[in-house]
């Protein structure tokens, strides 16, 4: 009898060479996991998950594009006069460089930020000096005197920079005027311009609806600013300039375009090295909140832009505690581990609205295993932009 698994899930962050444009990306993550697994003599497993960061992704296909395209991209469709640039978030990697591109292709700029805070938590007033002031952050619409004048000169918490005045220079320096106001109503921005660029990542398609519909001319998410070349730069079909990161001082790293080639090349290099089926997928911020700073990780569209069939669907699990405390109450030891493991193997295929099932996490499994590879590869100096997952999908009884 084989002896009992005593490990469950692991989490390997795997060391690669640094990628630049044009790399075999599919031989290198290949070759990486393969030599990883031989260095530290562990072994694949079928269903195993290798997960590859979008950013290296995004770097071996050379998608880039510089703050001039996002001009001339800005130019040609919103008309390069004045226009209201509306939810940003509050981010010098994520939003400031596209800033700086919009500047550089409109006359004037109506900036309109929602407050408190951003749409993933960047806060730019505490929520209680709001309640303070008496002020309704639904239906107020504040000018920059007034918001002064409320609540003074905040910085970010934790980047210690005061987005506005930020925000404000970095558009008057692209040679463009600018008017702040802070407002959570998108229409509000109609009593400025009939031009909109809205910059929110989630709520973006509701956001459109209601500027349209409230007699907005010209309305482009950032999902269409840079969702085709311009000069021959880099773009996202589906995407545009959201999920992109700040390259340099004059470029932007867009999300990666079309990349389900990549995750299934990996998986079958993987199969013909060693006969072994893994799941395969590209994963950009996880999706989780931290309770300090309230910032909500997810800046990218989706969190995972390509992923291998297996990993469509969400997990389907029993809670062990709920049966430990209620079905087998009254049981413990070997007949406690008989009766559980039984009923995992019994389980249905679909434990939605069941009992047992309460308290395990209904999200998808692409969010799920991209959160975990996220924290587990950082966004820093560790130098894993591929994340080796073993045993995810394992239970009790494997």
């Amino acid at each position: 009898m084989a002896e009992e698994r005593r490990v469950g899930t692991v989490s390997r962050g795997i060391r690669c060479p640094i990628i630049r444009q044009g790399d075999d990306l599919a031989q290198i993550v290949t070759e990486s996991v393969l030599g990883a697994a031989k260095a530290e003599g562990f072994e694949l497993r079928d269903r195993d998950v290798i997960s590859i960061t979008e950013s290296v992704v995004a770097r071996s296909q050379g998608n880039y594009c510089s703050v001039k395209d996002i001009a001339e991209d800005v130019k040609s469709k919103l008309g390069g006069e004045t226009v209201g640039v509306i939810f940003p978030i509050l981010s010098r990697n994520r939003f400031a460089i596209c800033l700086r591109g919009i500047a550089m292709g409109a006359k004037k700029i109506v900036l309109m930020l929602s407050y408190p805070s951003d749409e993933v938590g960047n806060q730019l007033v505490n929520i209680d000096k709001i309640d303070e002031a008496g002020v309704n952050p639904y239906s107020d619409v504040l000018s920059l005197e007034k918001y002064r004048e409320l609540f003074g000169y905040g910085v970010h918490e934790f980047t210690g920079v005061d987005y506005v005045a930020y925000y404000s220079d970095l558009i008057k320096e692209a040679g463009c005027e600018v008017e702040i106001i802070f407002a959570n109503q998108a229409k509000a921005i109609l009593d400025y311009t009939k031009n909109v660029i809205n910059c929110d990542i989630h709520t973006r398609v509701r956001t459109k609806r209601i500027l349209k519909a409230a007699g907005a001319e010209k309305v482009f998410g950032l999902d269409e600013i840079m969702n085709a070349p311009v000069n021959g730069s880099g773009c996202n079909e589906k995407y545009g300039l959201l999920g992109s990161n700040k390259a340099t001082e004059d470029t932007v790293k867009l999300f990666p375009r079309e990349c389900k080639g990549l995750v299934l090349d990996i998986q079958k290099r993987i199969l013909d090295a060693c006969g072994k089926h893994v799941e395969v997928m590209v994963y950009g911020d996880g999706a989780f909140k931290d309770p300090q700073g309230k910032i909500w990780e997810l800046a990218d569209p989706v969190v995972s832009p390509a992923f291998t069939d297996g990993l469509i669907g969400t997990p389907n699990e029993l809670k062990l505690k709920y049966l430990a405390d209620n079905d087998f109450a009254n049981l413990s030891g070997e007949e406690l581990k008989k009766a559980i493991s039984e009923s995992i193997k019994a389980k249905d295929a679909n434990l939605v609205g069941k009992m047992a099932s309460e308290g395990t996490t209904p999200r998808q499994l692409t969010d799920l295993i991209g959160s975990l590879c996220d924290l587990t590869s950082g966004s820093g100096d560790k130098g894993t932009p591929v994340v080796l997952v073993q045993g995810y999908f394992d239970n009790y009884t494997n």
